[in-house]
C-alpha cells in the first residue's frame, strides 16, 4: 500500500466515523474543566453519592452539581436516585477507559 493511499483510506474512515469524532470532541470539551477531570478521577468505575464527591472533592454541593449536570448532559455521567441519594457513574464503556487512563497518567501517586 502506497503513502497516498494509505492516507486516502484513513480519510475515508475518519469520514464514516464522523460521528463518533463529534461525540468525542464534546466529551473531551467537556471533560477540560479541572473540576470536572477532578470528580472523573473521584469516580473511576465507581458508583458514587453526590455527597461523596463533595467530600473527595471539596468543594460545595451546589457547585459539584452544576459540574455533574453538565458532564451528565454530554452523556459523559448516568445518574440513579435511590430515596434521598443521588449516585453517579461513568456511562459509557470508551469513556471510562480514557477516564482510566487519565487516573493513570494525571492521578496517580507514582
Amino acid at each position: 500500500m502506497t503513502e497516498s493511499s494509505f492516507l486516502q483510506l484513513t480519510r475515508s474512515e475518519l469520514m464514516a466515523r464522523e460521528d463518533d469524532i463529534q461525540r468525542a470532541s464534546r466529551s473531551l470539551k467537556a471533560m477540560s474543566h479541572p473540576l470536572r477531570l477532578k470528580i472523573l478521577c473521584v469516580l473511576g468505575d465507581r458508583e458514587i453519592s453526590v455527597q461523596d464527591i463533595v467530600e473527595y472533592v471539596g468543594t460545595s454541593q451546589s457547585n459539584i452539581s452544576q459540574h455533574l449536570a453538565i458532564l451528565r448532559d454530554k452523556e459523559i455521567l448516568k445518574s440513579r436516585k435511590d430515596a434521598n441519594r443521588v449516585y453517579y457513574k461513568v456511562g459509557d464503556e470508551r469513556t471510562l477507559k480514557l477516564i482510566e487512563m487519565m487516573q493513570h497518567v494525571f492521578c496517580s501517586t507514582h
